[in-house]
């Protein structure tokens, strides 16, 4: 019960019809564009050393009324 070869190219055609060649293509970059971008941020989120140790340096400026950043909790 899945689409088949011929059900696919059917509905690529109606698409290619309704948006165009130029505008697929362009849709097609943005979406390429927006994936490369979740990846890597992705990967930079793994990695040690990157994420909240910026924020952290940026001061207290990050920190809302009534919570205690993680500098001072060291303090404690």
């Amino acid at each position: 019960m899945g689409i088949s070869v011929w059900q696919l190219l059917i509905i690529l055609a109606i698409v290619l019809v309704l948006f165009g060649a130029k505008r697929l293509r362009n849709i097609g970059s943005d979406l390429g564009g927006a994936i490369k971008g979740f990846r890597q941020s992705m990967k930079e989120e793994d990695q040690p050393g990157t994420g909240e140790g910026k924020l952290e340096d940026q001061g207290r400026g990050n920190t809302i009324e009534g919570e205690v950043s993680s500098k001072d909790r060291e303090k404690v």
